[in-house]
């Protein structure tokens, strides 16, 4: 897993490293975000998600 980014808002981490983190796919973590379930931030002119480590670890204790 890449390098996390430590900012204000806490650790932030990539589509990719959700899915990798929730043995999920990627595009599944995407629709997540999309459907307003797993919350996410918007980076670069790209537009890029990125979801908080905090965000991710609710989810996942809200859906087990």
């Amino acid at each position: 897993m890449a390098a996390m980014v430590v900012n204000d808002l806490g650790p932030m981490l990539t589509a990719s490293e959700v899915a990798e983190m929730l043995h999920l796919h990627v595009n599944t973590v995407k629709r997540l975000g999309d459907r307003g379930e797993l919350p996410f931030y918007r980076v670069c002119k790209r537009g890029d998600r990125r979801f908080r480590l905090d965000d991710v670890m609710l989810f996942l204790s809200r859906n087990r």
